[in-house]
């Protein structure tokens, strides 16, 4: 197989299971399961090796999640001069797909297994033509909304038939034409050609039961579903699968939506167990052997831990430890599988509640070092319409992939169907684990002023205002069963203006546009509210960014980047168009309104939702409607 290499990070999210790249001599390949993540290309296991490598903590998504564990992408070691390394030449198994290739000289297609190494030459070309022609592989596949993957049906396609009595050779060119009617598929055998117009159609807008590859592949009427498979497991069968089958770009974007769930590291050190100790026990390897004597079920005694890693817990007294123990065993263990909806809104709510609290305070820990400052010491417009402004000098954030999507960002899957296509056979208890990935910040906190926020939803023009997109979005849940979520004005007001710091610090401080990140929460619970927004950039170094985001949020340099953020949000480069006409729906599933490319949209690796729900006109109002405006 021909290889290239990967950042550890990209195999979370953009290229994680069952995602495809071309790699740099063109080469399609799809990222194949876990199940052979950690194991050597030639079968190799000889030589040390320990899995404490690659393990890493995050209590809070481990609970959330319901996995022991989480583990980093491996990384290449390659000895040398007969050296012993620990996990030496590990690789990432991918496989090679699409399988049909395409001739560029005869246009005959062939189908080659998924674990064909090296260059792959026409057979026809070098029998008949006495000519070494190199094959490509086709640009075109097939999904299914469940996640199922596979080559696209030509044989069924070009002989109308879900199963083809003929087996000629079949050949696919390029008639003349910018559309898809221009490429014609044809059989050697019988005759029959066909064109691949609207293969890549859905029959009806937003009907998911139909497409039109599925309705008019076989001829009679007879529907051709997808057939359930998954190449990237190896598996060249599938099990039936009664949804529709869409043709696509392997290029295309809606081929592939990475699931990332991500938090916030939070210290839980107490005056009896010391921030430090905490996070020693909850890193490797001491958490291994922890959660193994757990597991077990002996009893945790500190002189134990001390026979086994007695560097690690010098200066801290049996006291402590003890205390740190209870600590940290309070949140492992894997949570028996509860019942859940696609998102798992009430774990991810759980998740945002801890971290907003926590960054309301000021802390000088290791992970998480927060500094505040009060509203009143910034100029207008701060005063008036936030709470606080913290000062997140360092945090550290754990990524992890959960799974994947096609077609649609957003299924009715549940967690556990996302997470079985990432397994042939999937772990039971102390072996689940998920990939992960650790990275180190800094960031700023801007907590929204409550009182203001409330008098601003209380107005009738902010409910008139969103209320066709709530209605969109409920119409779109209904059409693809997604688990219920409140979109409220509080939270398109508060998505927006984080989209809106972000693009006015890539300008003042030179961040690229992808560098920063948003992490919002929200709340109107009348309890417990929440209008906070932290906008942070996080690398994968160890040491973490410079502090230039930091220095950003201090008073005098933050305040005028708010004010001239408001300011740039009067008036958009495609306005009237996108104020006036975005009223009534623009964007991803029409779910934003006075905004686009122009004025308040982010890279989506930077933004929570997939670049919806937002709407300048909350912020600053409309032609129309001044009063709907939260800066006035």
């Amino acid at each position: 197989m021909p290889k290239g290499p990967i950042r550890r990070g990209q195999l979370v999210a953009p290229f994680g299971v069952g995602s495809m790249i071309v790699i740099r001599d063109g080469t399609s390949l799809i990222a194949a399961g876990l199940d052979h993540w950690y194991e050597r290309e030639d079968g190799n296991t000889s030589g040390p090796g320990d899995p404490n490598d690659f393990r890493i903590e995050e209590w809070r998504l481990e609970r959330q999640l319901r996995v022991d564990h989480f583990r980093l992408p491996p990384d290449f070691r390659e000895p040398h001069r007969g050296e012993s390394v620990p996990n030496a030449l590990l690789t990432v198994p991918f496989l090679r797909f699409p399988q049909w290739h395409l001739c560029s000289s005869c246009n005959l297609l062939d189908r080659r297994p998924l674990s064909e190494r090296g260059r792959i030459i026409c057979p026809e070309c070098e029998r008949v033509r006495k000519k070494r022609s190199a094959m490509s592989q086709v640009r075109f596949v097939a999904m299914c909304e469940r996640g199922h993957l596979q080559d696209f049906p030509w044989m069924e396609w070009v002989h109308h038939s879900a199963a083809p009595s003929c087996n000629g050779p079949i050949r696919l060119a390029a008639t003349g034409g910018a559309s898809l009617a221009g490429e014609r598929v044809s059989c050697d055998g019988c005759g029959r050609t066909r064109t691949l117009g609207m293969i890549m159609e859905a029959t009806h807008e937003g009907d998911r039961g139909s497409s039109f590859l599925s309705e008019n592949l076989a001829d009679g009427g007879a529907r051709f579903l997808c057939q359930g498979k998954t190449p990237w497991l190896g598996l060249e069968d599938g099990n039936a699968c009664e949804n529709p089958l869409r043709g696509s770009l392997r290029s295309a974007t809606n081929l592939y939506f990475a699931h990332v769930k991500s938090a916030i590291y939070l210290p839980r050190g107490t005056d009896a167990a010391p921030s430090e100790l905490i996070l020693r026990l909850e890193s490797p390897p001491l958490s291994s052997l922890i959660k193994l004597m757990a597991g077990a079920g002996g009893q945790l005694d500190p002189k134990d831990l001390r026979a086994q890693q007695t560097l690690l817990l010098h200066g801290f007294t049996d006291e402590q430890i003890s205390a740190g123990l209870r600590i940290v065993t309070s949140g492992t263990g894997v949570p028996a599988p509860e019942p859940e909806t696609a998102d798992d809104t009430q774990g991810e709510f759980a998740v945002r509640r801890e971290e907003y609290n926590a960054l309301q305070t000021e802390r000088d820990e290791p992970d998480l070092k927060i500094q505040f400052r009060a509203a009143s010491a910034y100029d207008d417009p701060i005063p008036d319409v936030f709470a606080r402004v913290m000062l997140v000098h360092r945090l550290r954030e754990t990524r992890v992939f959960t799974g994947f999507t096609r077609t649609f960002s957003e299924t009715d899957q549940t967690l556990d169907d996302r997470k079985a296509l990432l397994w042939r056979q999937v772990p039971q208890g102390r072996d689940t684990w998920l990939p992960a990935y650790v990275v180190y910040g800094e960031g700023i906190f801007i907590e929204f002023e409550g009182e203001r926020l409330r008098e601003w939803e209380g107005r009738d023009g902010v409910a008139r205002r969103v209320t066709g997109l709530v209605d969109r979005f409920a119409r779109l849940q209904q059409d693809r069963r997604l688990a219920e979520r409140s979109i409220t004005p509080r939270f398109m007001l508060l998505h927006t203006f984080a989209h809106l710091l972000m693009n006015q610090l890539t300008f003042e401080c030179g961040y690229s546009s992808a560098a920063l990140r948003e992490r919002l929460y929200v709340s109107t619970d009348v309890e417990h509210p929440m209008a906070g927004v932290l906008i942070y950039t996080a690398a994968g170094d160890a040491e973490g960014t410079m502090g230039g985001l930091v220095r950003m949020g201090k008073p005098g340099y933050l305040d005028p980047v708010v004010l001239r953020a408001i300011e740039e949000a009067r008036w958009c480069s495609a306005d009237p168009v996108c104020m006036e006409l975005g009223a009534k729906g623009q964007g991803p599933d029409s779910c934003n309104l006075a905004a686009c490319h122009n004025c308040a949209l982010v890279p989506e690796t930077a933004c929570e939702e997939f670049n919806r729900f937002l709407d300048r006109a909350l912020l600053v109002g409309d032609v129309d409607d001044s009063s709907i405006a939260f800066f006035s």
